[in-house]
Order: C-alpha cells, then structure tokens, then sequence
C-alpha cells in the first residue's frame, strides 16, 4: 500500500513539473514577442520623428528644461545670492582673523635708539673731562647724544645705520675701561667695518622670524638692510613680518601654498634695498633669478603691485596682504620720508664745500655739524665757510626756524716712537 502511494506522489510530482516546464517556455516566447515587438515600434517612431533614440532623448530633456527654466534660474539665482553671502562674511572672517594674527612684539626704532646704563657713573665716563669723550663720540658716530633720562642713554640720528653703528659701539665702550678720544675712533672705526656682520645678524633674525631657513648669506644680509630702511615711515622689518603672518593665515583658511605665500611675501620689497635702476620690483625680480629661486616665487614679487596679471593665488594673496599692513591705521607716516631727505639734502650741500670733511645734521634739521680738515682752511677760512653753509641750507630748505651751523676744526699732532 505504501509502495502505491509513493509511485502515486511521484506521478504527480512530474506532471506538475511538466507543467511548469510549458509554462516557462510559454513566458519565454512571449518575452520574444514583445521584444520584437518594442522593437518594431521603435523602428517606427524613428520612422515617423525622423529621431534617432538618443535624439529622442535629447529632445525630451530639453523640453522639460524649457517648461522648468523660469524655476531652475530663481533657484540658481537664491543658491548665488546665499553663496555670495556666506562668500563675504566668510572672507570677512578671513580677514579680520589674519589681520589679528598680523601682531607683532617687535618695535623699531625710527629715530633714537636707547642703551641702558647700570648707573648713573657710567654717564660721567661717557661724557669726560670737560665733555670731550661726547664731542669725539658724535663726532666720530654722527649722532646725537642725550644723558638727561635717569639709566638711558639715547641716540638720535635720521641716518638708521648710523646710529645702529653709535649704539653697537656706545655698548662696547660702556664695557671698555678706557674711554677716551682715540678709543672712542677706533672702537667707532672697527664698528663701521662691522656693517656686513650686523647686516647678516638682522637678515637672519628676520628670516627666522618669518619661519624661514637655510637661505644664501647675500640673500640674508640683504634682508638684513630691512632693519634700515623705512616705506612711507613703515619699518621694512615690522611691515614685512605683519604681511608675513597675514599672508600664511589666509592661505591656510583658504588651501593655498602657504609656503609660497611665506616666501613671496618675505621678498616682495627686497628691491628697495637693492641699488640700481628701475623699480624695485624689477630690481627684487633680477635678485631672486640669480639665486634660482623658484618662478611662484618669484612671481609673487612681480605680481604684488599688480604689475602684470595675477599667475596664482598666491600672489593674489601676497598682494592683499601687503595692502593690509601698508593700510593699517597708524603704520605708516609719509611725513618720515621727506624728514629723511631733507636732512640728508642738509648734509650733502655742507659736503660739497672745499675742507670739509663730513657733515651730520641734528635737531630735525635745525643744527648742522661740519667736519673741518685743518690742513685744507684755517680758522677764519672756517668761519666763512660756516656761513655760507648756513646761508645755502636756510635759503634752499624749509626748515622750520633759524638753523645753526657748527663747524668743528680740530687740529692733531701725533709722535709715536721706541724709548
């Protein structure tokens, strides 16, 4: 019985896989059919549109573009107006952010530099008998000496480098026990010599203050000579560091090179320390090449006054921060630079007078010392040539009040020999 009911189950097992079997066969067919089918209709479509399917796509997506258009471009037009929103507040931001990171603690010094004194006896030693230790020091240094501030001694001279060699030697002599005239030259005289030294010191304080290593001696001492010069009354030191970290701060906001922008706005006025003819973006330009240092650099000092067209946005951002440190309230003083050559002017008309030596303009220009060589003019030689110095400078300049020429004629006798 059970041997029956197996073969039964079998039985009906196959037949409903038989069934199943025509079915799928039957869908199959079908599926052909209508494939067929589709593409016959196809063909006819095309026929009738003279389209091909991909045409007929085309066409579709531009007439649904054209129904929407109205809405697609007030879409777009609110999406551009948030962006240039969020666009402005953002490089406001950016902005201000950088400007705050532009700080510096460094101070320079326009016109008088300070040293300090331990005590107030150190004054005396300065000063000499009857004075005549600070005649040779201002004389040999060219500066103006001021001992009336308790613990400070302070030097005043337009000229930067000149009283940047006053003080380097003023300390020196301050740590000497023998202070006196010919001392005070020679320690003077070594300091003068000592110019590149300085010059090399400062480029490299500078260029380690930028974050910046490793660079060729001529390129670090010309750098030094920022520490000298001034733009509009701006510190070339202070005005290059502010860019500096303004610059680095906006490329890093933005995902620019801020190596590229470090570098590019630690050169950019290196040619106004540089000597020749033309601009001192061209002159800054020509430096750089000769040290194969690399085009986006170089670029970005060609580029910052807008000389030519933008290459990057580096140089784009070189450019707006050097316009933001030069433009802060109070960095610069276009008053300084015509103060400078105007007593620069003073000096060279008193040079230019047969017998004298050198010659240092005081006061802001109200006092002119001249040097006098004695074996060229005598006593009353001197004095002639005292007023027509005083004449030529108060007729030529508009300085304001009477200006004082003081004409110094020091003659000198000098034995050495063995005992």
């Amino acid at each position: 019985m059970a041997d029956q009911d197996l073969i039964a189950l079998e039985k009906k097992l196959l037949e409903k896989e038989e069934k199943l079997d025509r079915e799928k066969e039957s869908l199959e067919k079908e599926k052909e059919t209508l494939k067929d089918k589709k593409e016959e209709y196809a063909e006819k479509l095309e026929k009738v549109s003279s389209l091909t399917a991909e045409e007929a796509k085309q066409e579709l997506i531009k007439e649904v573009e054209a129904k929407e258009a109205s809405a697609l471009a007030k879409i777009i037009k609110e999406r551009e107006e948030e962006a240039k929103r969020i666009s402005d507040k953002k490089a406001q931001e950016i902005l201000l952010d950088s400007m705050k990171h532009g700080a510096l603690d460094y101070i320079a010094e326009y016109t008088v530099s300070t040293v300090q004194i331990e005590n107030e006896e150190m004054k005396g030693r300065i000063i000499g008998k009857e004075g005549r230790n600070i005649r040779a020091f201002e004389q040999a240094t060219g500066v103006d000496v001021d001992l009336d501030e308790e613990g400070v001694i302070r030097l005043s001279s337009f000229d930067q480098i000149r009283r940047e060699i006053a003080r380097r030697s003023l300390e020196k002599l301050l740590k000497d026990s023998r202070v006196q005239p010919f001392r005070i030259e020679e320690i003077v005289n070594q300091t003068k010599q000592e110019v590149d030294k300085v010059l090399l010191e400062e480029g490299e304080k500078l260029a380690h203050a930028a974050g910046v290593f490793n660079l060729p001696l001529e390129i670090l001492s010309t750098l030094g000579r920022f520490k000298f010069r001034t733009s509009y009354g701006q510190n070339l030191i202070v005005h290059t560091l502010e860019e500096t970290k303004i610059g680095i701060h906006i490329a890093q906001e933005i995902g620019a090179d801020a190596n590229i922008v470090r570098l590019g706005c630690l050169f950019h006025d290196i040619g106004k320390v540089i000597e020749g003819e033309g601009s001192h973006v061209k002159l800054g330009v020509e430096f750089l090449k000769r040290f194969n240092i690399p085009e986006e650099i170089v670029n970005c000092v060609a580029e910052h006054h807008e000389d030519k067209p933008f290459s990057s946005m580096e140089s784009v951002i070189v450019c707006i921060s050097d316009a933001i440190s030069g433009a802060r309230p109070g960095a610069r003083y276009e008053d300084y630079e015509g103060y400078a050559k105007r007593l620069t002017e003073m000096e060279e008309m008193a040079k230019k007078y047969e017998g004298v030596e050198d010659a240092y303009a005081f006061e802001a220009g109200r006092e002119l010392r001249v040097i006098i060589d004695p074996g060229k003019l005598d006593d009353a030689q001197t004095v002639v040539v005292a007023q027509k110095i005083r004449d030529e400078v108060s007729a030529a300049l508009a300085v304001p009040g009477e200006v004082k020429v003081t004409a110094i004629r020091e003659f000198r006798a000098v034995s050495t020999g063995n005992n």
